[in-house]
């Protein structure tokens, strides 16, 4: 695990969580195009794993004149029928059974993700940028599950978003925000990530992703920027953006 960035109050530092090492070394790359102190943090799986590692980077953090910016990322589960491997989720809000948070400047986010990700394999699907809300589960969910939690008004499902997201907010007012690779969709369920086509297409899409994350940091950041650090509405309505 990394440790939390080093106060700076002339730079806003960022936190980007994962749960998994594969995440993590997708996300290598450095941070040469960031606003600032970029910390990768693994917090291991699960959403207990993800509310201690974060609590303890953010410690500290509570009321600094620069807080820390907060992006949770790495797999997810998708939970619409039509998705395929390798599209991308951005959240306008996560939620639980112990509540909700709203994620700032999605719209901003999802169109900086457009410009980057790869098309689709060729004579495959084009890969498609899907806003809306990200649920959090205590445990892999599958098959009637994933149905019965798209009912709800979910789109994507993982185990670590909603308790990062929720973790950093109660330390301080800061952006927060959520993007996730679908790994696995509902017609094309998978068993072990890195092993099947649809790992192996996600990995490489959260290979391109930092760009992204690093402009909406900077625009979540900097005063008079188009997030300048607000939350999206809760009633932002999902939509998606293909590629």
């Amino acid at each position: 695990m990394s440790a939390g960035p080093a106060p700076d109050p002339g730079r806003p530092p960022l936190l980007i969580a994962c749960a998994l090492g594969i995440e993590r070394f997708a996300l290598r790359g450095g941070d040469a195009d960031a606003a600032g102190p970029v910390t990768v943090l693994r917090t291991g799986m699960g959403p207990q794993a993800a509310e201690r590692a974060v609590a303890r980077a953010l410690s500290g953090d509570s009321a600094p004149a620069v807080p820390t910016a907060v992006l949770a990322t790495g797999f997810c589960a998708g939970l619409v029928p039509g998705m395929h491997p390798g599209d991308l989720v951005v959240a306008d809000e996560t939620r639980d059974p112990d509540g909700r948070t709203v994620c700032a400047g999605t719209a901003f986010l999802a169109d900086a993700l457009a410009e980057l990700v790869p098309p689709g394999p060729r004579r495959g699907p084009r890969r498609t940028v899907h806003i809306g809300p990200l649920a959090g589960s205590s445990h892999v969910v599958r098959g009637a599950e994933r149905a019965a939690l798209h009912t709800t008004g979910a789109i994507a499902v993982d185990m670590e978003s909603a308790a990062t997201l929720r973790c950093a907010a109660r330390r301080g007012a800061r952006p927060v925000a959520a993007v996730r690779v679908v790994v696995d969709a509902p017609e094309h369920e998978l068993v072990r990530i890195g092993t099947l086509r649809g790992g192996i297409s996600a990995f490489r899409v959260l290979r391109t992703v930092l760009p992204a994350f690093f402009d909406w940091h900077r625009n979540a950041m900097l005063p008079g920027g188009e997030l300048d650090g607000h939350a999206s509405p809760t009633d932002h309505p999902g939509r998606d953006v293909s590629l």
